[in-house]
Parts: C-alpha cells; sequence; structure tokens
C-alpha cells in the first residue's frame, strides 16, 4: 500500500520534500544554531533550501539545457557579490544547506537513496564540527572603533595587540571590513584560551 502510494508523482515529491525539510532542519536548527546562535543565517539558509528545492524540482520536470543552467549560477553568484562575506563555516552551512536541496529534488533517484545520502551529510557535519573535534580553537567576529597601524602591514603585531586586549592567544585574524569614515575595522579573529 505505502509502495503503491509512493509511486504517484505528487506522494514521490511530498517525500521528498520532507527527508529535504529533514536534513535541512538537522543540519540548520539541530547543528549549526545550537553551536552558533546565527538566526540571520539559519534563516537565509533555510528559505535558500526550499528555494533550490522548489526551483530545481520544477526544472527536473521540463527540458532545461545547459546554457540555462549556467545562467541560474550567473545569478546566484550575484547575491554573494551583493551581501556581506560569509565566514568559511557560515558558507560551509549555507552550501550543506543548497546540497541537501539538490540531492532531494535531482530527479531519477531512489527515495532511500536519498534518504542515505541526505544521513551521510548530516553525520559528515557532525562529526567535522562537533565542538570537540578542533576544540582547542575558537572563532569570533570583533568590531574595532579605531584602525590599528599595524593591522594590515604587521600581522604579528596586530596579533599581540589583539592577545592583550581579549585576554587570549590570538591566532589570527582575517579583515572583513574596512570603514575610514567611522575608523572602524571588523575582523574575524581565531583565538586559544590561555
Amino acid at each position: 500500500m505505502i509502495a503503491q502510494l509512493l509511486q504517484t508523482p505528487f506522494a514521490a515529491e511530498l517525500a521528498r520534500f520532507c527527508i529535504n525539510l529533514s536534513g535541512m532542519s538537522a543540519l540548520l536548527f539541530g547543528m549549526y544554531y545550537r553551536r552558533y546562535r546565527d538566526k540571520e543565517l539559519v534563516t537565509a539558509a533555510a528559505l535558500f533550501n526550499i528555494f533550490v528545492f522548489a526551483v530545481l524540482t520544477v526544472l527536473s520536470t521540463v527540458q532545461f539545457g545547459v546554457a540555462a543552467g549556467f545562467g541560474l549560477f550567473a545569478i546566484l553568484a550575484l547575491f554573494t557579490l551583493r551581501s556581506e562575506p560569509l565566514s568559511k563555516t557560515e558558507m560551509t552551512y549555507f552550501f550543506g544547506s543548497v546540497a541537501i536541496a539538490v540531492i532531494c529534488s535531482v530527479q531519477g533517484t531512489t527515495l532511500p537513496f536519498v534518504a542515505v545520502t541526505v544521513a551521510l551529510v548530516l553525520v559528515g557535519a557532525f562529526v567535522v564540527d562537533h565542538p570537540r573535534m578542533l576544540q582547542s580553537v575558537s572563532g569570533t567576529k570583533v568590531s574595532l572603533d579605531k584602525i590599528n597601524v599595524a593591522l594590515l602591514s604587521d600581522p604579528a603585531a596586530m596579533r599581540c595587540e589583539l592577545s592583550q586586549r581579549l585576554g587570549v592567544d590570538v591566532l589570527s585574524y582575517q579583515v572583513l571590513q574596512l570603514d575610514y569614515i567611522t575608523e572602524m575595522a571588523k575582523l574575524n579573529v581565531h583565538y586559544r584560551k590561555h
């Protein structure tokens, strides 16, 4: 009975959508949000997942050329040019959300294969980004109200100053934004507690 029901196009698509929502929710709400508490990225990645799933589901049912596919990726690239930079972790979780949507929406794969593939993605993300895996190093975003001269010219001196100001051992930093009008600098700082 269930096998016959799943053979109807609507039921099979609904099952794929449920697998997609379950996988995306586990990745974004179960892992990323619990670890990083970034509501904005979780909301954006979750909605992007649903939108990509819908677009790819429709595109997989019609004749879709390679040129149109490149056009779609060009549009997606414009989003990244117009938005604030994402950290590597944020970008990875965002891509993971999109990957789950793609895995679930591609036609021609069986539902068990889709479910196992999504499960493998989730297990991989859980293990690799588990807090105990790389527990000695942490990262945070820092805004400075003054642009230090050593920020770009002398990274070692800047790391030393950041270590003193933050009370941790700063291993590296990445400049996210410099604003000379307001004299502000935004940094991504990777540190280890003393």
